[in-house]
């Protein structure tokens, strides 16, 4: 084994931190992993910073043991690394290195004020979860800290800086904090001047953002402190080129090779979101998210805060049962078999009703979420239809924002591939999300491993590209030529059943309301 001639992908998911080592052929050879959640402290989504270091070095410490025991060698080196994260958020430090204010995540819907003023003000929808609407949250609150702010910055670029000492992140990362003019491959300067005059200021916007980069462009080096903090043992040598950071949807772009126009992919796990690259300007839709791929192309974004969360709660209510009855369930094997039991529903689930919400949902515009279970009383409730209940329920919200996308906008997708946990029973996420979009869904052999397979690629591309190629073209010819995926197209019937549940789902969205205010 040569670790020179492999590429480590980092990626900070929401229930899990993981690590994925892969050789010159671009494949997975070692892995490691840490799970965790996020905590709701005083109304704030977050993850302390304690538990993001000791979950970095804990998923590092379990890659190095997968590397020991299959190789029989110690993890010294590699040939780049890569680190990518949940996208947007807020971690705001002053020019000492000092965090202001504690790690705002995506999840959080508490700036609905900003993002509507900034999308009025920059005719260019701003979602929630963007750090720009943060930043300018803090500043309309009056939040003490904002002045002392000189970076500004998501997950993976404070991984990113630990690791190298540079301010700089990925383009696709960058998008998801301040819109990107895809020309220039920068941020929009000209919003920027507006924002500036705007929020009033004694910094400017441009200083306190971190450097927007390329695929394919150096990131920096591992630096003694860096290896030091991703390998406390000492183990790990310093000096290994590290790829621009990425946000987890631009790895889920890499990783399922959908980064050329007219190709999309959806990402579904604790959130769930749909890329697809565009070929053309859209309109201003506060549903739908403007950014970009690795390599800069404009990229129109359906995000929803809420997917698999509900589906897992279930299933450990589930586990539970099982256990109480003396017949405990391995974890993975009962998903397995609740996920193929929903097959057997009915195509619009029998009557049943659910709602995924653990947070808000700015698709259909909540900023708070309960989770509701619901039925009519001559429904048929059966496990099958409860299951499907909730797999409908996971891509309900999705599909509304899709909707937009294909019908008024006219965006037209050749390929679209799934990847997530989502999509782990072979076969079923899969035909409910092609019934939900009406069209094939395809999922690769490697759609388990997800964002840090993606952002490994990155790395590769970073560090094996010949001079002149583009990133479309390295994954096209080098990654995914003999690739293997499945592709599934759903029954008429199964997409029929999708659209009599949405029709119902969309109807009932008042009790949603009602639940959020009474509980």
């Amino acid at each position: 084994m040569k670790l020179n001639e492999t590429v480590l992908g980092i990626e900070f998911g929401s229930t899990r931190i993981k690590a994925v080592l892969l050789d010159r052929n671009h494949l997975p050879i070692a892995g490691g992993s840490f799970e965790w959640e996020n905590q709701l402290v005083d109304g704030i989504w977050t993850y302390s910073m304690d538990t993001i270091h000791a979950g970095l070095q804990a998923c590092y410490a379990d890659l190095q043991r997968d590397v020991k025991e299959k190789f029989g060698v110690e993890l010294t080196t590699v040939g780049a690394i890569g680190v990518s994260g949940m996208m947007h958020g807020y971690l705001p430090f002053d020019k000492n290195g000092r965090q202001l204010a504690e790690f705002r995540t995506w999840r959080n819907t508490i700036t609905g004020e900003a993002a509507e003023k900034l999308t009025a003000l920059f005719d260019f929808n701003v979602p929630q979860r963007w750090s720009i609407a943060h930043l300018y949250q803090a500043i309309l609150n009056g939040e003490a800290h904002v002045g002392d702010i000189a970076h500004l910055t998501t997950l993976a670029g404070y991984i990113h800086y630990k690791f190298t000492g540079r301010h700089v992140m990925g383009v696709g990362e960058a998008s998801g904090m301040f819109p990107i003019d895809s020309e220039k491959m920068d941020y929009d300067q000209a919003m920027m001047d507006k924002f500036d005059v705007f929020s009033g200021q004694s910094w400017k916007l441009r200083d306190i953002l971190p450097t927007v980069l390329c695929a394919g462009e150096n990131g920096g080096y591992l630096t003694e402190e860096g290896a030091r903090f991703l390998d406390p043992t000492g183990t790990l040598q310093a000096g290994i080129p590290v790829a621009p950071c990425e946000g987890d949807a631009g790895t889920g772009m890499a990783a399922t090779n959908s980064v050329r126009v007219r190709t999309g992919n959806v990402s579904a796990g604790t959130s769930d979101f749909a890329m697809l690259v565009t070929d053309h300007a859209l309109g201003v839709h506060r549903e739908i998210d403007m950014v970009t791929t690795p390599a800069g192309l404009p990229v129109a974004m359906v995000h929803c805060n809420n997917c698999t969360s509900d589906i897992n709660a279930w299933v450990e209510l589930l586990s539970q049962f099982a256990e109480a009855i003396g017949a405990p369930q391995n974890k993975g094997e009962l998903f397995t078999m609740l996920f193929r039991k929903a097959l057997e529903g009915d195509a619009d689930c029998g009557g049943l009703i659910s709602y995924n919400y653990f947070s808000g949902e700015g698709v259909t515009d909540l900023d708070e979420g309960r989770p509701i279970f619901a039925r009519m009383p001559n429904c048929s409730f059966t496990l099958a239809n409860f299951m499907r209940t909730h797999l409908l329920s996971a891509l309900a919200t999705l599909k509304i924002g899709l909707d937009i996308l294909t019908k008024e906008e006219n965006i037209a997708v050749d390929k679209l591939y799934g990847h997530g946990g989502f999509f782990k029973t072979p076969g079923v996420g899969q035909r409910m999300l092609s019934a939900a979009v009406g069209a094939p869904v395809s999922v690769m052999e490697t759609a388990g491993e997800g964002g840090p397979y993606g952002m490994a690629l990155l790395a590769a591309f970073m560090l094996w590209r010949e001079e002149g190629e583009v990133l479309e073209d390295y994954l096209d010819n080098k990654v995914f030529a003999s690739a293997t995926s499945s592709t599934l197209m759903a029954e008429e019937s199964d997409i029929i059943g999708f659209n009599t549940f949405l029709d119902r789902y969309k109807k009932a969205l008042p009790m949603e309301k009602a639940a959020i205010e009474v509980m």
